[in-house]
């Protein structure tokens, strides 16, 4: 158990680092940053690669946005595999419903507890 966490720890840790270092070196967006995190998630899915950091790290894979971008690319992949083509626009969308519903929920919620502002 406490091997798993460290691992989570690192590897989550580690795409963390990355991103900060495109932040500190780049003139790269942050935007920009998220969507390459995910565009690289649904790439290194698509080539099997991401699933074996999955099984290494937990957590500390599938959480950060690259974990995002597996999971819609698994989802095409199953979908596309039992519905045919109809499966590139439904499978992303079943696969990350409940995710996106908890976000949108727990963003909610967080807004009617607290004052946003606007900058």
């Amino acid at each position: 158990m406490l091997l798993m966490c460290v691992k989570a720890f690192i590897v989550g840790g580690l795409i963390c680092v990355i991103g900060q270092l495109l932040i500190d070196i780049t003139k790269m967006t942050p935007a920009r940053i998220l969507v390459s995190f995910v565009c690289a998630g649904v790439l290194l899915g698509a080539l099997g690669l991401y699933p074996k950091l999955v099984d290494f790290a937990g957590a500390g894979a599938t959480l950060p946005l690259p974990g995002f971008g597996n999971a819609l690319a698994e989802g095409v992949r199953k979908s596309v595999n039992e519905d045919g083509f109809i499966g590139v626009i439904t499978g992303p969308l079943t696969a990350m419903a409940g995710g996106v519903t908890v976000t949108i929920l727990a963003g909610l919620i967080v807004a009617l507890i607290t004052k946003p502002k606007d900058k």
